[in-house]
């Protein structure tokens, strides 16, 4: 590479920086009812916390000092606060200035006004998190992989930022940060910024967020892990015990970094690291910029769940990069990252393994659609999260139809087409947030183009504002699962014997057990169980998925392993599923509720809340 070359990129990244910021900037702010903030009036842009964690008392307590833009020149900025203890607030050069507290409202906390001046620039708040902070989950070193240390992780998404750091919890508004974190010695801190790879003797490390992000993807984990590269810009943390696991299980990490830059255009974050956490992380993944937090239900030993590291890193564009302005527009996030998700595993895993994977997202999709019932407003994609806590409305809906609706556009443009749209709306709304509403404008402006009949054919408003799907929806197959639907018909009349070495591969272990027959006796789980080795063997999916059934036949060889799982995991989506199962006979509820007590205290807090509402 020549010199000259080398000045004239780095010109063009500079230039490149200070456009998105003033994208971000020049945004038209969104009035999110899930925050207090009035972006409007006074907006923050930068974020410089100090902050001491402490696993004694179980609290991270220091000062976050706001940038702030005081768009219409008045005398008060209003942040979100949960669960906080706010001690003092200043302005600019530690100016005493006073504050207010609004009403506590569920899950929403309180408002905190804060009177400033027209020419404030800055806002430090000094404030400590309590025990009733539902984004920290704090964890003994029992349990934890390694049981030597005491772990914490964040979990912001989507308005639990505000139970650890006062801020501006919504989507709609960005901003840069840095960070200083103190922490005992002998544990390494982590953010969703650029990370230290191994630990200092100080106890203190520093952190530099670039680019803009929303609250959500603000996250902090403390623990003793360690770090092994993959490739010269992707890597992964993991406890000691579970490291190397880890590194082979996403060996192919680079590779889906190199294939999304390749689909939809660079990656604009430095690193893409991974950190697996402790089971007790409630959810798959959770995408944090520069540092994805993972389940470490996802290490299986074959690789056979990394499409979830791929839905992970494509948030990287569709969520990081280009983010829903609002909860009710969360489609805008999941339904364009599981495209992403899946175009991705078609060019590193190939066709066959993507069509596989197409044929279980619709059954997802079809399964929550027959949950929900015809009609049911939850399955717009363009929900409504008026009046509850927008965490209840989120189901694989804006998923899996999101999924559907941009297969449908892809097939009635082209593929080539369908690309080229969407790498211009990731840069187009690069470090943006952006509704639902205003994605439309953009869809029939840059693709639609006032041709009525390419618009009459994707039906793209009602996709988005009608419920249930439209009949335009992609039909899906997979050769490799006719064959397994083929061996469904006939195990019954020709024996078991014989089927795990037909059936080898997860995908078409999974298949066959999501559409084994409802009326199985005890004697075909048993022949089942003992022909593939269910119960005791196989990957987190796979055991869930024949955990459900086993739940639903009374299968009771499988209950010791049942309630192991269940103990062992936080992961909501997975455990609501058991638990709605055990809930549908008066013994199960009863075995739930044992379970329940046994296990909570190793659930997330948000875990603990969804299967609350199961068991009432």
């Amino acid at each position: 590479m020549k010199k000259t070359f080398v000045l004239l990129l780095a010109v063009l990244v500079l230039t490149a920086c200070k456009k998105e910021t003033a994208e971000t900037t020049e945004h038209a702010a969104v009035k999110d009812e899930h925050s207090y903030a009035e972006p409007d009036k006074a907006v923050v842009t930068h974020l410089s916390l100090d902050i001491n964690v402490d696993f004694n008392t179980e609290t991270i307590s220091g000062c976050a000092i706001w940038t702030i833009d005081n768009k219409s020149k008045g005398n008060e900025i209003v942040f979100d606060e949960n669960a906080l203890e706010i001690e003092k607030v200043t302005l600019d050069d530690n100016q005493p200035t006073t504050f207010s507290l609004g009403d506590k409202v569920e899950y929403h906390g309180r408002a905190v006004r804060v009177k400033i001046k027209p020419d404030t620039k800055k806002v430090s708040v000094y404030y400590r998190t309590t025990k009733d902070g539902v984004a920290l989950q704090w964890l003994k070193p029992a349990q934890t992989a390694d049981k030597k240390y005491p772990f914490v992780f964040s979990q912001g998404e989507s308005v639990w930022t505000r139970t650890w750091l006062p801020c501006q919890d919504s989507p709609s508004i960005k901003f840069t940060y840095d960070a200083k974190v103190t922490v005992p010695k002998e544990l390494l801190a982590m953010m969703s910024a650029d990370n230290p790879q191994v630990k200092n003797d100080t106890g203190v490390y520093t952190f530099e967020q670039k680019k803009p992000i929303s609250s959500y993807l603000l996250a902090i984990a403390v623990g003793d892990v360690g770090f092994k590269a993959i490739d010269g810009r992707t890597g992964v943390y993991a406890e000691h015990s579970v490291l190397d696991k880890a590194a082979w299980e996403f060996g192919e990490l680079g590779k889906m970094v190199n294939a999304a830059e390749k689909l939809f255009g660079p990656y604009r974050w430095g690193r893409y690291d991974v950190l697996v956490l402790p089971p007790s992380f409630p959810y798959g993944g959770m995408e944090n910029p520069n540092l994805t937090f993972l389940t470490p239900g996802v290490i299986a030993g074959d690789r056979s769940l990394t499409s979830l590291l791929a839905h992970e890193l494509g948030h990287s564009w569709s969520g990081n990069l280009v983010t829903n302005a609002t909860w009710d527009d969360v489609w805008l996030n999941e339904g364009f990252t599981t495209y992403v998700e899946h175009r991705i595993g078609e060019a590193v895993f190939g066709v066959r393994e993507a069509k596989m994977q197409d044929v279980m997202s619709r059954k997802v999709l079809t399964d929550n659609l027959s949950d929900y019932g015809s009609g049911h407003e939850d399955t717009r994609l363009k929900v409504s999260t008026h009046g509850r806590n927008p965490d209840d409305s989120l189901s694989d809906i804006p998923y899996e139809k999101g999924y559907a609706f941009l297969q449908a556009v892809e097939l009635a443009v082209g593929r080539e087409t369908f690309d080229k749209f969407i790498t211009q709306y990731f840069n187009d709304h690069a470090f943006q947030s952006i509704t639902t509403e205003e994605f439309l404008a953009y869809f029939n402006e840059h693709l639609i183009k006032g041709d009525k009949a390419l618009a009459d054919k994707i039906k793209a408003e009602d996709w988005i504002y009608k419920p249930d799907v439209p009949a335009n929806i992609p039909v899906v197959t997979s050769e490799d699962f006719k064959r397994i639907d083929a061996i469904q018909v006939s195990w019954r009349k020709t024996g078991v014997t014989g089927l795990a070495a037909q059936i080898k591969s997860t995908n078409e272990r999974q298949h066959f057990i999501d559409y084994l027959p409802e009326d199985l006796t005890a004697a075909e789980m048993a022949a089942l169980d003992n022909e593939f080795k269910f119960t005791e063997k196989g990957n987190f999916v796979i055991r869930r998925q024949w955990f459900a059934i086993a739940i639903r036949q009374q299968y009771k060889p499988a209950y010791p392993a049942i309630e192991q799982f269940m103990v062992a995991t936080s992961r909501t989506g997975s455990l609501t599923t058991l638990y709605r199962e055990m809930t549908k006979t008066p013994e199960g509820k009863t075995w739930a509720r044992r379970i329940f007590d046994k296990a909570k205290s190793g659930y997330h807090a948000t875990t603990v809340e969804a299967i609350g509402n199961v068991l009432k």
